[in-house]
Order: structure tokens, then sequence, then C-alpha cells
């Protein structure tokens, strides 16, 4: 029967090519792809993150074992019913109004999607109301705000009090990140998380679903 671990190695090494040829040879011995996504790949991208955490592992590897996971993620989809493809939670993502940096927030953004959650990426320079529009519209269980402007900080404690407003509040979790925050600011602002890079968010994200 196909081995599980070596669809991890495969995936934490970056290697697209093998991956796919692993997922493809599992597939064809009767391995169901659930079980090849939980498994192999969804298991394989945890431990990518714990590396990125201990710094075991830098952006650009994680960037390869991402696409790698990715490519082979598209084998499967056909294959999974559409429970099994967003088992874990819907998550609203953004980078804060006035903010359009979306970098960091596309790494977090892959490595959520690698943990089998389905995204709702909203781009850059997001109002409050877009986020809560979003919540409402996709019926999400998180929302991700990220900011890399000591400037752009207010807006996340803004699109919280709309939330509040609007009654979602306890409805969604909040996680946010980026270069100026850190957990004392999600404290102050009531945010439900605070995540200092995309392993960490993965791991956040999985915590509070």
């Amino acid at each position: 029967m196909a081995d599980l671990n070596a669809l991890s190695n495969a995936l934490i090494a970056g290697d697209a090519g093998k991956l796919e040829g692993l997922v493809q040879g599992a597939l064809n011995e009767g391995m169901e792809a659930k079980e090849i996504l939980n498994g192999g790949l969804i298991k394989g991208m945890d431990i990518v993150g714990e590396k990125m955490q201990n710094g075991d592992m830098f952006i650009p590897e994680v960037l390869m074992s991402a696409k790698a996971m990715s490519a082979s993620v598209e084998i499967l989809k056909p294959l999974l019913s559409t429970e099994d493809a967003s088992a874990a939670g819907k998550v609203v993502m953004g980078t804060a109004k006035g903010d359009l940096h979306d970098i960091g927030k596309n790494l977090v953004l892959m490595m959520l999607e690698s943990a089998g959650f389905e995204i709702i990426n909203l781009g850059t320079d997001v109002s409050p109301e877009d986020f809560v529009a979003a919540v409402k519209e996709h019926d999400a269980n998180i929302i991700g705000i990220s900011a890399l402007l000591t400037t752009t900080m207010g807006a996340m404690k803004d699109t919280i009090d709309a939330l509040a407003e609007a009654g979602y509040r306890d409805k969604v979790k909040v996680i946010i990140g980026g270069a100026p925050v850190n957990q004392k600011y999600a404290d102050e602002i009531g945010a439900d998380g605070y995540a200092a890079d995309a392993g960490s968010a993965s791991k956040l994200a999985k915590s509070l679903v």
C-alpha cells in the first residue's frame, strides 16, 4: 500500500514532481483521496509549519512545499466531496484598510489552504464593512487581518467593533498578524489570537475551530 510518510517527506522537500507521482500512485492503488489529503499532505504541511516556527525552514522553502501541496490537491479535488475539501472551516482573509502589503498574508493563506481551510481572500486595503459583508455572505468561522504599517493597526480594532455592531462577533474568531502587532495588541483590541508567522497562524486557526 502507498506510504503516506513518503508523501509527507516529498511535500516537506518541496518536490512537486515526485509528490504528484506519489499521489497518483496512491490513488491507482485504491487509496481514498481523503486519506491521502489528511494522512499525507496535511500531515506534511503541519511539519512544514512547525519547522518554519522553529526557524528550520525559511519562506522560499515553505513556498515550494505549499506549491507542491497545491498541485497535488488539484489532483485530489475532483475526488474529494465538498465536505472533505473544506472540512477545517472557512477563513476570510484580508490586509487592514489603508495597507497594501500582502506577501505575509498570502503565505498564511497558502498554509491555511494547505491545512484544509476554505479561503475567501479579500486582498488588501479591506474596510471593516467589507470584512463584515464577507463573513455574512460566506458564513465564515475565522477572520484573518494583517497589517504591516503601524498606521493601519487601528483598522483591526475598527473591524472587530464593526463585527460586534453587526451582531457577528460571537460567531467568528478574529486572528491578527503582521510586523507591528503582537499578542499584547491582540488582547487590547479583543482579538481571539495573534500569529507571528504562517506556521503558527495555521496551528492557531485549527485550535480555534
